[in-house]
């Protein structure tokens, strides 16, 4: 069963292409933990916030990510973080079309 985690904090920007260019490395290192299968990046510049919603293979490496992710974004000097793992309802999903097929990573390379 895959799972889906929301996190969303507090950011003063960058945002846009800037935060594209500026978070690249970024983007490519959090491509490569384990169990992720997806991120979709999320921006607000009108309130600050940014975060993402991301599709992983377990609960486990759900959970895995958001104490790593928290470590690092505290680098970074932000504390306060909102997370949230669900699991996923396939068959109504699949009803809406929701992008959660079983991917590995090979597939989606």
């Amino acid at each position: 069963m895959t799972y889906v985690l929301q996190v969303d904090f507090k950011l003063d920007g960058p945002f846009g292409d800037v935060m594209a260019e500026a978070f690249s490395d970024l983007a490519k290192s959090i491509y490569e933990e384990e169990g992720l299968l997806w991120k979709i990046w999320t921006e607000s510049p009108e309130t600050n916030e940014a975060g993402g919603i991301y599709l992983f293979e377990s609960k486990r490496t759900a959970e895995q990510y958001i104490a790593m992710h928290s470590k690092r974004l505290a680098e970074f000097g932000i504390t306060t973080i909102n997370a949230k793992i669900f699991a996923i309802n396939s068959k109504l999903t699949e009803v809406t079309k929701g992008p959660i097929k079983q991917l590995k990573k090979t597939d989606a390379s």
